[in-house]
């Protein structure tokens, strides 16, 4: 079964990137920045590249899709460079297509606060893609950069959806009507997302399941059967926003980057000092066959699990990654 993750952040070791290819992963989407500049986010993609050179015998970069089948043949985890923020391209158009250059395929839109391009999901008043926000969309349908509005609001996600002449991707989010986190997606915003033909990844992040990480298997594995039925089987796969190995200053980074001085506790107004747990059904990597099990028992069709799995990203991103 070839198994894609289309969201982590994961401060990489041997032994994680061991335990992930001991889950059966092929591929996954790796955070390269939050709130870094150019420079910042040059220097991450460096060290990535180092990464390659020492563990080159277990991980290999995604270039185009093909690369994943590649990776999994020879018994590698394929790496998918990703923002999920647009801070990186800074003011500058052009930087769109020189980061594609350096291996980034996916970028987000927002993260949380509103940005140059378009409305986080945190703001109070979404005022929807930009006029700058337009001809990034416009230039990364070009360039063959997935759109990512996961971190967005609900109106510049839709508008979103209608600007791109590709379909876009929300690759880490749940329902809002199963879970109303504000980084949920509403139905409205999941059918324009399918009737486009994008792709939903669902995510095992705490704050955005059911009941926290009390959150059942046959509850979540039920929410992607009812998300099935709203908008197609073959729109949705995993975007697990898995985080491991950090710090809790690095999930005061992630909510606080470099636009406030104090701490920003987000979803949940949780000022404890600790990153959420995570549910006891998918603690790592190399839970991912707990998913597929799940949703076996809950009765999807051997066919219909591969497709969550893995085989709608990999058709996803074989028809994105590629310049127009």
């Amino acid at each position: 079964m070839l198994i894609i993750d289309a969201l982590q952040y994961v401060n990489w070791t041997r032994a994680l990137f061991e335990e992930a290819r001991a889950g059966g992963v092929n591929a996954i989407h790796v955070t390269i920045t939050y709130w870094e500049n150019t420079s910042e986010a040059l220097a991450n993609i460096a060290e990535w590249e180092r990464r390659f050179e020492e563990h080159s015998d277990i991980i290999a970069p995604v270039r185009k899709a093909s690369d994943i089948l590649v990776a999994q043949n020879n018994d590698k985890i394929g790496i998918i460079f990703g923002f999920q923020n647009c801070s990186p391209i800074e003011d500058d158009l052009s930087k769109v297509a020189t980061l594609h250059k350096q291996g980034v395929r996916i970028m987000q839109l927002t993260y949380n606060n509103q940005t140059l391009l378009a409305t986080g999901c945190y703001e109070d008043r979404d005022s929807g893609v930009t006029r700058m926000g337009r001809e990034v969309i416009k230039e990364m349908n070009r360039v063959g950069m997935v759109i990512d509005m996961s971190h967005s609001a609900e109106l510049s996600t839709l508008q979103a959806i209608e600007i791109s002449e590709r379909p876009i991707a929300i690759t880490h989010a749940n329902p809002s009507r199963w879970h109303d986190a504000l980084r949920n997606k509403s139905d409205d915003v999941l059918k324009a997302l399918g009737q486009s033909g994008g792709m939903l990844g669902f995510s095992m992040y705490p704050f955005h399941l059911n009941n926290g990480p009390e959150c059942t298997l046959d509850d979540f594995c039920g929410m992607i059967m009812d998300t099935a039925d709203l908008i197609g089987v073959d729109r949705i796969g995993i975007g697990s926003d898995l985080c491991q190995n950090w710090g809790y200053e690095t999930l005061e980074w992630m909510r606080s980057g470099k636009w406030t001085f104090k701490p920003d506790y987000g979803e949940g107004n949780a000022q404890n000092p600790e990153w959420p747990k995570q549910p006891d059904w998918f603690e790592s990597s190399k839970d991912f066959g707990n998913i597929a099990n799940g949703l076996i028992a809950k009765g999807m069709s051997q066919d219909d699990v591969e497709k969550v799995m893995g085989l709608n990203w990999y058709r996803f991103f074989e028809s994105s990654f590629e310049p127009q």
